[in-house]
């Protein structure tokens, strides 16, 4: 990692801009390096994670390990792969699940991070905040009414390639999601696998 990012995570683990929004005291969790060729781009750390302070340290974490085919050594490799939720901050829960990110985040910090990530060659957008911030950011959603829904999004994950791959949410609450749209595990993951694979120069596992 750079000196100049290395300060800025820093910075970042440090921020306390919403300490009077959130549930518990501040506790930003990411990992970014300037060598990084994927990027993961998640909603916000659930209580888990913000307990233990790794991303993805959860069920969904183990799902969307096993949708790229990786284990945990090469997933927390941060010199390959950077993560980078849409808040950094664990946003405490609403009635059906937890609450959205904060947008502080993307406003304080995002651009910044972005500058030190030239060597990224993929993005996964987990879920609607992702995607809506990625995709309208960068012109290229497939509707004028964009962002639609996520199921909308992630079957036209073609047209977004080669520097974009949308995904559902890995929650064990998407899993009637995923029984209602077999597609995806189908069509979807084998491509996921294959784009990790050759970004991160590294063979995966085919195990679902």
């Amino acid at each position: 990692m750079s000196e100049k990012l290395c300060h800025l995570v820093d910075d970042i683990r440090h921020c306390q801009a919403c300490a009077e929004s959130l549930p518990f005291p501040p506790r930003p969790v990411l990992s970014a390096s300037g060598s990084a060729k994927l990027l993961i781009v998640g909603q916000a750390p659930g209580l888990r994670v913000y307990e233990t302070g790794i991303a993805w340290n959860d069920a969904s974490g183990d799902r969307l390990r096993q949708w790229m085919g990786l284990d945990k050594a090469l997933f927390y490799n941060a010199e390959k792969i950077a993560i980078l939720p849409m808040g950094f901050c664990y946003p405490g829960r609403g009635a059906s699940g937890d609450l959205p990110p904060l947008p502080q985040c993307a406003t304080l910090w995002r651009e910044k991070l972005h500058r030190h990530l030239s060597e990224v060659k993929l993005t996964l957008l987990i879920g609607q905040y992702a995607q809506r911030y990625y995709l309208t950011k960068q012109g290229l959603a497939i509707k004028p009414n964009y962002p639609g829904s996520v199921t909308d999004t992630v079957k036209h994950w073609q047209q977004y390639l080669p520097d974009f791959l949308p995904l559902p949410h890995p929650s064990p609450r998407n899993n009637i999601w995923l029984r209602n749209n077999p597609w995806f595990e189908l069509e979807v993951l084998p491509a996921l696998k294959d784009q990790v694979a050759r970004i991160l120069e590294s063979p995966v596992s085919n195990v679902l």
